[in-house]
């Protein structure tokens, strides 16, 4: 039930659907009786949506969860003994239909792990991710991320893919299972560093360790951000959806048990 109501609400809620969706009911209501209404609601909706395609509004909600863990740096010690690489980079469909991999805008999740392979060459690569949509498609994303994995010279011994998660919450649980980490183990999970919080809130809810890896940045963490204008009216609506998907996931997995903090720190 989580998982169906997750999706539609994302769907309704996203800042851009929602506004469209007021323009279009006054649309409706234009010739009617309450027609004063319905200019009102479709003016709102126009005057709103101009707003947020050119402000620096996504920015300033996406700075807060990026800046929330580090950059990852090697301390010494133990080498991580695997990495854990969470989906949402990889178009499965497009993917199936084509031929070759298909990235999405996410991309860094994945193109990271060539450097971190090589550098901790005993570390176990775990990918999870499966088929994030409503209605099943038949192709999970760890599935289509196999093949690039192989290309990045990572031996099929070395990586474990997890195919069932439909959501940052199963990733957790799932991953754990799969490879049951022993105590005194170090993981390493990435992850757009926006995500970042809400993933690590799923993973302690879980049981399992990790470190944040945090990648795909949108956002330079300082107060260039408060100021910097979207490069285009899609691209500023789009960062305040990435921004308000988040956000809300957060308070969603807070609310239901999936994380243990509202916004999970380091």
């Amino acid at each position: 039930m989580f998982f169906v109501l997750s999706k539609t609400l994302a769907l309704l809620l996203v800042p851009s659907n929602a506004l469209v969706l007021i323009g279009l009911l006054g649309l409706v209501l234009l010739p009617t009786r309450l027609k004063r209404a319905g200019t009102r609601l479709v003016i709102a909706s126009f005057v709103l949506l101009l707003l947020v395609g050119i402000s620096p509004l996504g920015n300033l909600l996406i700075g807060p969860l990026e800046n929330r863990f580090p950059v990852w740096r090697e301390s010494g010690g133990t080498p991580p003994h695997g990495i854990i690489v969470l989906g949402g980079m990889i178009d499965a469909d497009m993917t199936a239909a084509r031929g070759p991999v298909s990235l999405t805008d996410a991309a860094e999740r994945v193109t990271v792990v060539a450097d971190l392979a090589r550098r901790y060459p005993q570390a176990r690569i775990l990918f999870t991710g499966g088929d994030p949509g409503l209605t099943p498609s038949g192709n999970p994303e760890a599935d289509a991320a196999l093949p690039l994995l192989e290309s990045f010279g990572i031996p099929r011994a070395r990586v474990v893919l997890e195919n069932r998660s439909r959501n940052t919450a199963e990733n957790a649980v799932f991953s754990k299972e799969l490879v049951a980490p022993k105590s005194g183990e170090r993981w390493l999970v990435v992850t757009s560093a926006m995500h970042m919080p809400r993933a690590i809130g799923a993973f302690r809810r879980a049981g399992f360790p990790v470190e944040a890896y945090p990648v795909d940045f949108r956002t330079t963490g300082t107060a260039k951000d408060f100021l910097a204008l979207p490069r285009g009216f899609l691209a500023g609506l789009g960062q305040l959806d990435a921004a308000f998907h988040e956000w809300v996931g957060l308070a969603a997995y807070w609310l239901t048990g999936r994380s243990p903090e509202l916004l999970p720190g380091p």
